[in-house]
């Protein structure tokens, strides 16, 4: 039987509920595919910097278990077991700059991948060969899903990500309007939360929660000793909660 509740009871649910505008893309490419772009005029700052405040339009990933049929556990039951989880492609919709350095990125990404065969594209009989996966896949592709407040937010890392298909980009004639580029992007997979180092060091990794968010962190500097430890290099940022990390 539902129970009768008053619109107080439930307003504060319902009144703070995240938005679709607010999110942040962090793209890269690996070192070969740099090399090969930075020849073609797109610098890394680019990359880093500029594609992912360019992109107006991004999807968070889904995923979902590829599964078999056990039939004999149980008398007239068949059980489904999980056996491989299987990630979704994204599409990333971008605003292409005037100098069209968002379109070349991503064909010359695109290109770089079955350029293997060193042969002038522009004669006869010209043939594609792959890269090497490690060549065009890279690791270190982030989007950031947070809101207005900056009080709380969810990241997605992805492995393995390359550009899948450039859909076609349409001009006309017609009244002006922003010129926009959309890709399909294929990852091997990806990982709910925070997994750098730092966050390691933090305890907030993965999703994790500080067990005791009220205690200041520590911040040691370099030559700083850590009781009968020195030589300390670098900074090493440490929760209350967490033993200090030490670079040598």
């Amino acid at each position: 039987m539902p129970i009768r509740r008053p619109i107080s009871a439930f307003k504060k649910t319902l009144t703070n509920l995240a938005q679709t505008s607010h999110y942040q893309v962090i793209m890269d490419a690996p070192y070969p595919v740099r090399r090969y772009l930075l020849d073609r005029g797109i610098d890394p700052f680019f990359i880093t910097e500029n594609v992912g405040l360019l992109c107006s339009s991004a999807s968070l990933p889904g995923s979902s278990y590829a599964t078999s049929d056990i039939v004999g556990n149980f008398t007239g039951v068949v059980e489904r077991m999980a056996h491989t989880r299987q990630f979704t492609q994204i599409d990333l919709e971008f605003y292409v700059d005037k100098d069209y350095k968002i379109v070349k990125f991503l064909e010359h990404w695109m290109e770089f991948i079955s350029s293997g065969s060193q042969v002038n594209p522009g004669r006869d009989g010209y043939f594609f060969r792959m890269r090497y996966p490690k060549d065009y896949k890279t690791d270190r592709t982030r989007i950031i899903k947070f809101d207005r407040d900056y009080a709380a937010e969810i990241e997605y890392t992805f492995f393995g990500l390359f550009p899948l298909s450039i859909n076609n980009i349409s001009v006309s004639y017609d009244s002006s309007n922003i010129l926009k580029a959309s890709a399909t992007f294929n990852f091997d997979r990806y990982v709910c939360g925070p997994v750098t180092s730092l966050d390691f060091v933090r305890g907030i990794n993965f999703n994790n929660i500080i067990k005791n968010p009220s205690t200041p962190p520590v911040i040691y500097r370099t030559g700083q000793s850590l009781g009968n430890e020195s030589g300390v290099r670098g900074v090493t940022y440490k929760p209350g909660n967490v033993n200090p990390t030490i670079v040598r």
